[in-house]
């Protein structure tokens, strides 16, 4: 009795058909992340897979297409976020994949404040409209390549600075951006293209917060810029990354003449210092 070789070419034909051309493949950049970075997670599927759902420990972010068959969610962490081994779960259409990331512990520098009295609070203007900002996800990519300084300052206050009030431990605060000192009247530029979707002043309610200008420079990226002094750009404006949207001020609650640049990833803030290095495209 003969082998059937036209019969099994056919199965093996069928068998190779059926079969996913490429599985559920994952990119985690940085390999090794610590607290107070952007982790990026780039997903490339086959062509029959829908865009995957990603989950870092119990929450899910939103996934974005970078090119065919390709996807990529950021995840931000923080320094109030517990390191050790995080779950990663990216799910696919057809393919599940469970992962794990270490997420490694960092120190971060701490200061001593004394406050006589309560201080200063923040308005409800400013604080509704600042949450409103945080939540802006908008689906288009438009920043490119590394962020620029937003101001040629000196840095004064680095990212993540955590604080001892009156002797007691903040737990739920740290420093949410990099302060750059400067002269008042210094220029503070775009560090990347985006849309100017926040623009709040101080005799408008912005008590804390000062002068401020918000950027979405799309996907979940925001910047935030507080204390100016002078605000060259209006709500609604597109601007390229160089380009002059304000000046270096003291207004709000500020010490002296000085930058803050928060940059948010998906509603919080991240280390900007990666994202200036051109670590994450």
């Amino acid at each position: 009795m003969g082998f059937n070789y036209q019969g099994f070419g056919l199965f093996i034909g069928l068998l190779a058909w059926t079969l996913p051309v490429k599985a559920l493949e994952v990119t985690i950049n940085p390999e090794n992340p610590q607290l107070g970075d952007t982790v990026s997670v780039i997903m490339e599927t086959n062509s029959e897979e829908e865009k995957p759902k990603v989950s870092w420990g119990e929450q899910t972010y939103p996934v974005f297409s970078i090119g065919e068959n390709q996807y990529r969610t950021l995840i931000p962490t923080t320094p109030l976020d517990n390191s050790g081994r995080i779950p990663l779960t990216i799910e696919g259409e057809t393919t599940t994949r469970n992962l794990a990331v270490w997420l490694r512990d960092r120190n971060f520098p701490t200061q001593h404040i004394r406050l006589a009295g309560g201080g200063v609070s923040a308005t409800e203007v400013e604080l509704e409209r600042i949450a409103e900002f945080k939540e802006i996800v908008s689906p288009e990519k438009h920043w490119n390549g590394a962020f620029m300084r937003p101001s040629s300052g000196s840095v004064s206050t680095v990212f993540g600075v955590r604080r001892y009030y009156n002797g007691r431990f903040a737990e739920n605060y740290y420093h949410r951006g990099v302060d750059y000192a400067a002269p008042t009247g210094s220029p503070i530029i775009a560090p990347a293209d985006g849309e100017v979707v926040l623009v709040g002043r101080e005799n408008e309610g912005f008590r804390v917060h000062g002068n401020t200008i918000g950027v979405d420079h799309g996907q979940g990226i925001l910047s935030i810029f507080l204390h100016l002094h002078e605000i060259n750009v209006n709500d609604g404006d597109f601007v390229t990354a160089g380009q002059q949207i304000g000046t270096v001020g003291t207004t709000g609650t500020s010490t002296g003449p000085h930058l803050h640049w928060g940059l948010y990833v998906n509603g919080k803030s991240v280390d900007p210092v990666p994202w200036r290095s051109g670590e994450i495209q």
